[in-house]
């Protein structure tokens, strides 16, 4: 009988195979180096806002709170967008003329919100209480980096599922006094072990629970 199949097909077969592992190889090389770039991740992008705030001058320069601005973040699952209300309880008597807060006042001679751009967005099918990680010693740095030195705001946590799942296998790494959750820096208390364990016991943090999927998706 002759031969159907020439000779040279077995080389070339090997090298089909070798080369198709290769493509498949690279090709997920290349989502995964993309689907932690910043193009994916938005980590470090700064974002347009209406008003370039900066939380370096109000946090560290003026001395104010998390929860001056953000007034719900200890009773909601949002931390809330600051109204301009909140705004112009300052610059109505600071830099009432600058013209880079004209968008602040005619935001409130119109009683229209500003379009705040949102830096920390969660997939609508993630479920995040702020008030309960507030309420169990998670500092607002622990997520969201030191705002303190930030002109402007950007991301620098992923928030992706296992940047949550790291912290949820080990809470007691995270935790703080709750006097100390809003917090940056040097002014937070480093913890021994023992001294974490010690919160999570007495936060009352199940840790078996945390890392069961009702937890974020629900």
């Amino acid at each position: 009988m002759a031969q159907f199949f020439h000779p040279a097909s077995n080389a070339f077969s090997r090298a089909s195979i070798v080369t198709g592992i290769v493509l498949v190889g690279v090709a997920l090389w290349v989502w995964a180096v993309v689907y932690r770039s910043p193009y994916s991740t938005e980590v470090n992008v700064v974002r347009h806002q209406p008003v370039p705030f900066s939380h370096e001058h109000h946090v560290s320069g003026l001395g104010l709170d998390c929860r001056y601005c953000h007034l719900s973040v200890e009773k909601s699952p949002f931390a809330g967008i600051p109204p301009t209300q909140v705004c112009m309880g300052c610059h109505a008597q600071i830099w009432k003329d600058s013209p880079i807060l004209e968008p602040v006042r005619a935001s409130f001679r119109s009683g229209q919100p500003l379009a705040w751009t949102r830096v920390h967005d969660l997939p609508d099918f993630v479920y995040f209480d702020h008030s309960i990680h507030i309420a169990k010693g998670v500092g607002c740095e622990s997520c969201h980096g030191r705002v303190d030195q930030m002109p402007l705001m950007r991301k620098v946590k992923t928030l992706a599922m296992e940047f949550c799942l790291e912290c949820h296998r080990q809470p007691a790494e995270q935790l703080r006094p709750r006097n100390e959750v809003f917090k940056f820096g040097d002014q937070v208390t480093h913890l021994s072990t023992d001294e974490g364990d010690e919160l999570v016991r007495s936060y009352h943090v199940n840790v078996r629970q945390l890392t069961d999927c009702f937890v974020c998706h629900r």
